[in-house]
């Protein structure tokens, strides 16, 4: 058995821990991050990047029959198998040689094998050949080993084998029909995708469609799903599962049993009902913390109650978001740093090493038709934290953009005006293309700009931004 000493230890090479192990490192620390999968993680291989490839081809089919003139050229069916080969390229065939390259030209070191916490700052890797390699951590060791699909404990749920998210976005082929069970992001993007490729798809969403967004954003997604021909049941659970389609299909497949009573077949069952933290076989019992469970962090990504055990990314179970972890990644890395050199920390509220955005200022961006991009708090949670806001709506196909965007543009705006201070707390956006309206809504909340000034930040014309101005218009301009 070998020992190796380093500064920092990060246990996860997905885009979170590239994140940290960087910072780090140009903070002069010496790191070395430990990976028993692929460099890049869940995001580049089976979740952001293979998903949006999955999504994209359709999307832009849509988006071409949406305008006259371009809907004449679109003479034909989605090329499925070029589809896949796009997928296929843009996650390198699921070769993480670029990422490794990446790692070495940023100076940080690399074990592959599984990560066990044996001590405090005490780890040590098993390599795929067996051998176990010691390594002690001056400084820190950081936790980035991301969240696992969930899976219910439904009778005969297991026995049917079912996708999870990584399997319906490294597919080889598309089913004929496709049963998704639940009602989140993964869920809608994938019962958008598989529409999209012809799959006749039965989403069973136990309450209502993409729950966590503002409603009217959810109905017109759901609205686009049964017109595409999905059939969205809402209301129902999966009370048992079963192999064999059934139906006389003639696919052996499974078949669900629902709450209502009702019977759905399937050549395939994808579950996407949540997530579950990476941290069951990380040894965390030796440093006395419980393993299978979410670990609690404060603002700086320190593990409660320790002095050098960090939690970064959906490890930590605050935001599970690629983006809010690599935000998270950044400030844990040089936090780290800083106490390693015993420079001074700056960890009050929006300071160099704290992750405040995670509390009420997240961006997200649910790719479904429409998209959906929203950030900061909704409605119901702004009044739920106290809040005395006023809600500013606006149908985007109002706006002189969208009648140059497309010819039949439907989407809806939303913006949450905390009353007492004058500030955006909350926007939402549904439409098409309506992510890349998002950047600017985050900084107004991030940066607290008054709505006084916002009169003075010009949309151009005629751009779908243009719906800044018209929420400004229905608040009404302050007079002297």
């Amino acid at each position: 058995m070998s020992q190796h000493e380093y500064d920092v230890v990060v246990i996860g090479a997905g885009a979170v821990g590239e994140n940290v192990a960087d910072r780090a490192v140009q903070g002069g620390l010496r790191t070395v991050i430990v990976e028993a999968e692929l460099v890049g993680g869940e995001c580049s291989y089976w979740a952001c990047m293979p998903s949006k490839a999955l999504l994209r081809s359709a999307a832009t089919v849509r988006a071409a029959r949406a305008v006259d003139g371009a809907r004449q050229a679109v003479t034909g069916d989605i090329d499925v198998a070029a589809v896949l080969r796009r997928r296929d390229g843009i996650t390198h065939d699921w070769s993480d040689d670029s990422q490794v390259a990446w790692l070495e030209g940023a100076g940080i070191d690399l074990l592959r094998g599984h990560a066990t916490l044996t001590g405090p700052r005490r780890v040590r890797v098993t390599s795929p050949d067996g051998t176990d390699i010691d390594l002690t951590a001056r400084h820190a060791v950081v936790v980035a080993t991301g969240s696992a699909a969930l899976l219910p404990d439904t009778p005969g749920l297991a026995d049917i084998e079912p996708w999870t998210s990584r399997d319906a976005t490294s597919a080889e082929s598309v089913p004929a029909s496709l049963a998704i069970v639940g009602g989140g992001v993964v869920a809608a993007e994938m019962a958008t995708a598989y529409a999209g490729f012809g799959t006749a798809v039965t989403l069973l969403v136990r309450s209502r469609l993409l729950g966590a967004a503002e409603p009217f954003a959810a109905d017109l997604v759901a609205a686009a799903l049964t017109a595409a021909g999905v059939d969205l049941r809402t209301g129902v659970e999966v009370v048992a599962a079963r192999t064999g389609a059934g139906g006389g299909s003639g696919i052996a497949g499974a078949t669900l049993e629902l709450s209502d009573g009702a019977l759905v077949h399937a050549e395939k069952v994808l579950v996407a009902t949540g997530r579950t933290p990476r941290t069951t076989d990380l040894g965390l019992d030796a440093v006395g913390l419980t393993p299978g469970g979410w670990l609690d962090v404060d603002d700086t990504m320190l593990v409660r109650g320790t002095d050098w055990l960090y939690a970064v990314g959906d490890v930590n179970g605050r935001v599970l978001l690629t983006h809010q972890g690599k935000y998270q990644a950044r400030a844990a890395g040089d936090v780290i740093a800083a106490r390693a050199a015993g420079a001074t920390v700056d960890d009050a509220p929006w300071g160099a090493h704290v992750a405040t955005a995670d509390h009420a200022h997240v961006p997200q961006v649910t790719f479904t038709d429409p998209e959906i991009a929203s950030v900061g708090l909704t409605a119901e949670a702004a009044t739920a934290a106290g809040h005395r806001i006023r809600v500013l709506d606006y149908d985007l196909a109002w706006v002189a953009g969208a009648s140059v965007h497309s010819d039949d543009y439907r989407g809806q705006a939303r913006a949450i005006v905390d009353l007492d201070r004058g500030v955006l707390i909350g926007a939402t956006f549904a439409g098409p293309d309506v992510a890349e309206l998002l950047h600017a809504a985050t900084i107004a909340i991030v940066g607290e700009v008054p709505l006084t000034r916002l009169w003075h930040a010009v949309p151009a014309y005629p751009t779908v931004s243009e719906v800044w101005l018209r929420w400004l218009e229905e608040y009404g301009r302050p007079t002297a």
